[in-house]
């Protein structure tokens, strides 16, 4: 049976860095975030891999401890974000208001 992430992720574009634990640093691309995670793709990682994420658009930076939630060979990872400073999280709800806006029915 598969996971299915259960809550709503939005289209972003951005592109991100991923430090796990004991392993070298893995640049991908962020393609989906919510409040509480993102999605990533092609970033080889392990279900329960606990990282540090850093995400970059525009001139903002995002970064956040966080853990592999599921992940799809070739395709990409769900990521759980974990312990989100209040100065990280004012910069995650900056980019989910543009990407709830930009993806509003019309």
């Amino acid at each position: 049976m598969q996971e299915k992430p259960s809550v709503i992720r939005w289209p972003f574009e951005a592109r991100a860095e991923l430090y796990p634990e004991n392993a070298s640093r893995i640049l991908t691309r962020v393609r989906e975030i919510s409040l509480h995670g993102c999605y990533l793709e092609f970033a080889p990682l392990q279900k329960g891999t606990h990282v540090v994420v850093k995400i970059f658009a525009g001139s903002d930076f995002f970064e956040a401890n966080g853990s592999v939630v599921f992940s799809q060979p070739n395709m990409g990872l769900s990521l759980a974000f974990r312990d989100v400073k209040p100065y990280f999280l004012a910069v995650l709800q900056k980019w989910l208001k543009q990407a709830i806006q930009e993806n509003k029915p019309k």
